[in-house]
């Protein structure tokens, strides 16, 4: 059981928080899921996931605000994070990625086979690259 990665997923649309959580469970992750960006904070400290999908627009606080965080914060800096976007809205996307996220997915273009995809190729080019904490 131990060697599931874990998959946190940020994302106030719970028909789609749903459903993104059971095809990564399908698809041999071990999954958790919040509802906006404070909840997502608290999840990221409690369920230690080595990927978060985080939607960028929600309530209380948004992904740019999350990312934010994760990536001021020692603890969570290295974690991988995708984003998920609803918007094809470039500028927004590039400054995720600026901000450190590792890639993104539109919402409304993706199949869940993509999903998939991106998740298992960041998650391996996470475990090639030797961690800076030494674990």
């Amino acid at each position: 059981m131990g060697d599931k990665a874990k998959i946190l997923v940020v994302e106030d649309e719970e028909i789609l928080l749903t459903a993104l959580r059971e095809e990564l469970t399908q698809g041999g992750y071990e999954t958790e899921g919040a509802v906006d960006g404070e909840d997502g904070l608290v999840k990221v400290k409690s369920f230690k996931p080595d990927l978060v999908l985080l939607d960028l627009v929600m309530p209380k606080m948004d992904g740019m605000q999350v990312l934010k965080k994760l990536k001021e914060d020692e603890a969570t800096r290295d974690l991988s994070v995708v984003i998920l976007t609803n918007l094809s809205d470039y500028e927004r996307i590039s400054e995720a990625l600026s901000l450190g996220a590792k890639d993104y997915l539109v919402k409304a273009n993706y199949s869940l086979t993509d999903l998939l995809e991106k998740v298992k190729t960041v998650l391996s080019r996470r475990k090639s690259s030797p961690s800076p904490m030494g674990q």
